[in-house]
């Protein structure tokens, strides 16, 4: 089902369902962003995604992440408000992280170049700005070997217990989606450091190309989503064996 709402002035057909900050950038209206992906559900942790919201009467600056898409909704992306409050929440947010590039590369997008708050000491891992999205990611993968503790200044994100979690199975996604890149993954030829542990590496059969670890395989072999007899092939590999395949019948 699809719905109607206006965006900057401009009106949208929308799927029900969708999440307002989805529906925008879909439609080319460009929101800065930390801790929201596809994947997971969004909780508005990072307060970058704000938009002016007019609904049912009433106007709010609200996080879109999280914000369900409604029929008449009327949005505003830009403003001086609007941007005053992400520029207060990005120095927030530099403060937590101040050796991430990459925060500091989108703080400059919104014209801050730095912070007029002190570094917030941590017990944590250095720059997470505790946007929980590794934790989420980790958890939508049914490994759970991540969580976050404690509260206010003493809050972090880390492993449960301060211990290796035997759940845990290399993979890396943690790392992938992490918006400060403060998680830590160190590739040898044969294992994959991360989170205190090694894993061993598996390649492609056919490039060499890193595909995932021993452990993430065997995860995969007793979910059922991969059968012991299927071949390590990457991506690309199977797609040219697939065209190989094709190319060689008669028609």
């Amino acid at each position: 089902m699809s719905l109607r709402i206006t965006v900057n002035q401009v009106e949208l057909k929308v799927d029900e369902g969708q999440n307002l900050l989805e529906a925008c950038l879909q439609n080319g209206f460009d929101i800065p962003h930390l801790c929201y992906h596809p994947t997971v559900e969004s909780i508005g942790a990072c307060r970058l995604c704000l938009v002016e919201l007019e609904q049912r009467g009433r106007t709010e600056i609200t996080t879109s992440c999280n914000t369900r898409v409604e029929e008449g909704m009327r949005v505003v992306t830009d403003s001086p408000q609007l941007r005053q409050q992400r520029a207060m929440n990005m120095e927030l947010l530099l403060s937590r992280a101040p050796g991430s590039s990459r925060l500091r590369a989108l703080a400059a997008s919104l014209g801050l170049e730095a912070t007029r708050f002190a570094p917030i000491p941590s017990d944590g891992i250095p720059n997470c700005i505790l946007c929980e999205l590794c934790v989420r990611v980790c958890a939508s993968l049914g490994h759970n070997a991540l969580c976050a503790v404690g509260r206010g200044e003493k809050k972090r994100v880390g492993l449960p217990l301060n211990q290796p979690a035997e759940s845990c199975v290399g993979c890396s996604s943690c790392a992938s989606v992490c918006p400060t890149g403060c998680i830590v993954v160190k590739d040898t030829a044969e294992e994959r450091a991360i989170w205190g542990q090694k894993f061993k590496l598996l390649r492609c059969a056919q490039c060499g190309a890193v595909l995932l670890t021993e452990k993430q395989r065997q995860f995969a072999l007793q979910k059922g989503s991969l059968k012991e007899d299927d071949d390590v092939l990457c991506g690309n590999c199977k797609q040219i064996n697939t065209v190989k395949r094709f190319s060689n019948v008669v028609w």
